[in-house]
């Protein structure tokens, strides 16, 4: 089961650039952990982000750095939240190899995160897939 969280009111989960969550992002992560808690399933979180080539930090940090940060502090915050964070099976960063608005790749809802609840066989073959 993928969760992809969209503000009803059309606002980004990130800045552009920016591997902050909005505050009403941090709100609802901090509502779902304990959700997320309560399910025997791992969990895989996905960071993402649109199109424009990032321009900031260090030579070298990429729309990949971005999105694995952005994948980090939503752990950290459903963490936070009250999941254990055992649950967390994989944090990735996808860069916009992925987006969730593919008509318009500069779409701020491209900037998100995905939350993927996995089956047990997924988790298995991804455990043995690290082994």
């Amino acid at each position: 089961m993928r969760i992809q969280i969209i503000d009803d009111q059309n606002r980004p989960m990130f800045e552009v650039g920016s591997a902050t969550l909005q505050p009403y992002t941090a709100e609802i992560l901090l509502a779902i952990g304990k959700t997320l808690n309560r399910i025997q399933n791992n969990i895989d979180l996905s960071g993402h982000t649109d199109v424009s080539h990032y321009r900031g930090i260090g030579v070298g940090y990429t729309n990949w750095e971005l999105s694995l940060d952005r994948a980090n502090a939503s752990r950290r915050e459903l963490a936070i939240g009250g999941m254990d964070d055992g649950k967390v099976l994989r944090v990735v960063g996808l860069a916009s190899s992925v987006l969730f608005n593919p008509q318009d790749p500069l779409d701020a809802h491209n900037r998100r995160i995905s939350i993927i609840v996995m089956n047990e066989e997924t988790a298995k073959d991804a455990r043995e897939t690290e082994e």
